[in-house]
């Protein structure tokens, strides 16, 4: 099973933001989106979700063309977002957040399974917390786990590790091990930790000014080279 994009372009009103965008991620692996901000990493996961439309190009699933959609349809077609930022309803309970996901979701399968407390147990302890008053890292466990009760075929990952404590992080980065390990869902990660990507990345793309400046699987590019690429 495979994402892949052909010539995806963006634009935010006059000004075009991607430049034909080719692309895929495999089931059972990471994909990296590495670069410096403003190059339209972000950009390029609002279009795969569709948070905002692509101007131009294709999009595939398991080889099946996606129309050009709001968000909640990609969410249904199998496209799962973990927003930068994280969104979560901060006057919503931590249940009520999780349950957002239901919306997407045939009647029979409005459960939480018992999976995201194995993957998130601090979730179980604070079912009744309102999300705004979790710490950064929770909310962002909160987000990733309200990600995977959509049943996802692709999670996208949008700076995970943005201002979240060490010791989270690591959690996380075991969270997609995991996941990856699984097998049952290819998974894009736009990340500036730069050891945190490489460690998990199968394969990197490269993104300078809205173009894919380079791309290949992790282990074919010089380590040190890669990290001069994707600074600033």
């Amino acid at each position: 099973m495979m994402l892949e994009t052909q010539g995806l372009t963006l634009h935010y009103g006059g000004s075009q933001i991607l430049h034909g965008i080719d692309f895929a991620a495999k089931t059972g692996e990471v994909t990296c989106i590495m670069g410096p901000n403003g190059v339209g990493k972000t950009s390029f996961l609002k279009a795969l979700a569709g948070t905002h439309p692509r101007s131009g190009g294709t999009v595939t699933l398991d080889g099946q063309t996606l129309p050009v959609s709001r968000a909640q349809d990609m969410a249904r077609r199998g496209l799962s977002v973990v927003p930068q930022g994280r969104m979560i309803f901060p006057l919503l309970t931590v249940r009520e957040n999780l349950e957002t996901a239901f919306a997407v979701l045939p009647k029979a399968d409005h459960q939480i399974p018992d999976e995201v407390f194995t993957l998130f147990p601090i979730l179980k302890d604070f079912l009744h917390r309102r999300g705004g008053d979790l710490s950064g890292g929770q909310q962002q466990q909160l987000a990733i786990a309200r990600a995977l009760i959509m049943k996802p075929k692709v999670l996208l990952l949008d700076e995970p590790t943005e201002g979240i404590q060490p010791n989270v992080i690591q959690q996380i980065g075991h969270v997609l091990e995991y996941l990856k390990a699984k097998g049952d869902m290819a998974i894009v990660l736009v990340e500036q930790y730069f050891e945190f990507a490489y460690g998990l990345a199968d394969q990197v793309y490269v993104f300078r000014r809205g173009t894919v400046s380079a791309s290949g699987r992790t282990d074919s590019f010089d380590k040190a080279a890669l990290r001069a690429a994707v600074s600033v």
